[in-house]
């Protein structure tokens, strides 16, 4: 069968968001929440490829409490150089910043501290003695994680040393969850949750993926309170998925150690080819617009993603429609030969949420693998470890 035209996928989706009064959004720029711009008196400034989880703490908080906001996107170190507007604005260059009346502040935890006093807190604020040891506890796991993933364990006895003491802190954390009515860190939602959320989602792809250990699947507590993360819309918006954030990961933490046991590598095979459906990164209903946001997105910028993809043009556009054939009608075509690579290369760079949602995404990876497996077992070039030039976002500009 031949791959249907651009015009022909085209007519396959009617996708639609709307960016700035509708469902949280990656892409947006603007938010509004059904006030006027009038309103606005804050703009976060966040990476581009929403990569960076102290902007993602922010974000959420935003979304949570509707507050009007204006987003301009930043380049992280990792992905490209650094804008010389945004160093003129922060010297530091540090992520995130907002601007609050004019103010600019940084460091996450006191750009929340500045929002609470001026629009109230979510839930109990940072400063409440709830609140407080919570904070604390998140320190103390991101350490133990850190300790664990991202130094190389100089012998068996070590590694085994540093998931023991992982696990004793994640015990910590479900013991406080337990002592709650409802599956929330308090016992409603509130900033703790928002403060815990970035690196935790984080733990749970990275361990899976590096380690073969699941973090949502053994801990009862933990995987409650990500099903309830999960029915917010807010959280849906920001959530990313396994394959994005193990490969964001290694240049973010200067260095991400497998430990090469048997259940890891099958978790990382499972992660970087699929099948992607099922992973513990996301168990929510898959909705029904999957298909067609991937497919609206994929057309939007379907030049550029065809012009940086390291094949021949005419032979990716032509393998590209393949894909997307496939995964709009279920009719199979068979992609140019050789275009096997091209393929991965593109499947191994979809991003969650930069790109498009969750689901979205494992429907886009799931197609562009099953079309390059008709023509063989070529692979894209491997991602970078030291870096992700790879996704230099001027290359959408």
């Amino acid at each position: 069968m031949t791959p249907l035209s651009w015009t022909e996928l085209e007519a396959l989706t009617d996708f639609e968001v709307d960016r700035v009064n509708g469902p949280t959004n990656a892409q947006a720029r603007l938010r509004l929440f059904g006030k006027t711009e009038s309103d606005v008196r804050v703009t976060l400034y966040r990476d581009n490829h929403a990569w960076c989880p102290y902007c993602q703490k922010i974000w959420l908080w935003l979304e949570e409490k509707q507050i009007p906001y204006r987003i301009e996107k930043v380049t992280m170190f990792c992905y490209g150089e650094k804008e010389s507007w945004y160093k003129r604005k922060v010297p530091s260059g540090m992520l995130p910043a907002i601007e609050l009346d004019g103010r600019i502040i940084t460091e996450s935890d006191d750009i929340l501290i500045a929002l609470e006093r001026v629009y109230g807190p979510l839930g109990l604020g940072m400063e409440n003695p709830a609140v407080i040891p919570l904070r604390r506890l998140e320190r103390l796991l991101f350490r133990a994680w850190c300790t664990w993933l991202c130094y190389p364990a100089s012998s068996a006895k070590a590694e085994q040393h540093n998931r023991n003491q992982f696990i004793s802190v994640v015990a910590q954390v479900e013991k406080a969850l337990a002592s709650t009515p409802g599956p929330y860190f308090l016992d409603e939602f509130g900033t703790a949750d928002v403060i815990f959320t970035p690196y935790v989602e984080r733990m749970n792809a990275s361990l899976y993926y590096y380690k073969g250990y699941s973090m949502r699947e053994e801990n009862p507590r933990f995987a409650d309170w990500f099903a309830a993360m999960e029915t917010r819309p807010t959280y849906r918006g920001t959530q990313s998925d396994f394959h994005t954030h193990v490969h964001d990961l290694p240049p973010q933490m200067g260095g991400c150690y497998e430990n090469g046991e048997p259940q890891m590598l099958l978790n990382k095979a499972r992660v970087d080819n699929g099948p992607w459906a099922g992973l513990p990164d996301v168990m929510y209903p898959e909705p029904e617009t999957s298909r067609a946001e991937a497919l609206h997105r994929v057309i939007k910028h379907h030049r550029n993603i065809i012009r940086v993809n390291p094949a021949d043009d005419k032979l990716f556009d032509e393998a590209l429609r393949c894909a997307l054939t496939l995964m709009m009608t279920g009719e199979v075509c068979t992609p140019p030969a050789g275009s096997d690579a091209a393929l991965r290369y593109l499947r191994d760079r979809v991003n969650v949420p930069r790109d498009m949602s969750i689901y979205a995404a494992k429907r886009l990876r799931e197609a562009l693998e099953e079309t390059a497996a008709l023509v063989g077992d070529g692979q894209g070039s491997p991602i970078l470890l030291k870096h992700r030039r790879d996704q230099d976002p001027a290359n959408f500009v």
